[in-house]
């Protein structure tokens, strides 16, 4: 298991931009969290890029992710990744118990979120988003509405840490990736 095999199964069954992006937003944020608290970067990095990639052609969202879980195993994924995909959403009843399930329920939606924020700031960038302007559009619930602000409590709640802290490391994190992301003030 490398990052060249499992980014072949994004690109196999991944079928928008949006959720490629998406998987690599994850991504960036799993392995800068590894190196923080001296986590597997590639294991951690892999539980992130693969935690949606079914999302496109899972038959419901109710399915989601236990469908994209059953591939993984018939692919040979360590149970560790696997768990790990399980346990990113409130519905599967998967209990989060490992460092690395806990960041990938808190960093999924947060990097997501903080995606959609930056596509609103002026720059259209990473480059002026802060905190403060993520915590501002949290208030308003029309802006991205199926991102669950309760969620983005509750991860930074389980990882323990303050929310932003944990907002501004996704946006420091996202950085290397700006530009794949379409994030990047250079564009």
């Amino acid at each position: 298991m490398d990052r060249e095999t499992a980014w072949a199964l994004v690109e196999e069954f991944a079928q928008s931009d949006r959720l490629i992006k998406h998987c690599t937003a994850v991504e960036a944020s799993m392995r800068a969290y590894a190196r923080k608290c001296g986590g597997d970067e590639e294991i951690w990095g892999i539980a992130g890029m693969l935690h949606d990639f079914d999302w496109d052609v899972c038959p419901s969202p109710e399915l989601h992710p236990q469908f994209g879980a059953d591939i993984l195993r018939e692919r040979g994924y360590p149970e560790e990744i696997i768990k790990a995909v399980l346990a990113h959403g409130n519905h599967t009843g998967v209990p989060r118990e490992t460092e690395m399930e806990k960041a990938l329920f808190a960093l999924d939606e947060l990097s997501g979120f903080v995606t959609a924020v930056a596509l609103v700031r002026p720059t259209r960038s990473l480059a002026d988003t802060t905190a403060r302007s993520v915590r501002k559009k949290m208030k308003d619930k029309a802006f991205a509405r199926n991102v669950s602000r309760d969620d983005l409590v509750q991860g930074a709640a389980e990882l323990e840490v303050d929310l932003d802290e944990l907002i501004e490391f996704v946006i420091q994190s996202l950085k290397p990736v700006a530009q794949e992301l379409g994030l990047s003030a250079d564009e």
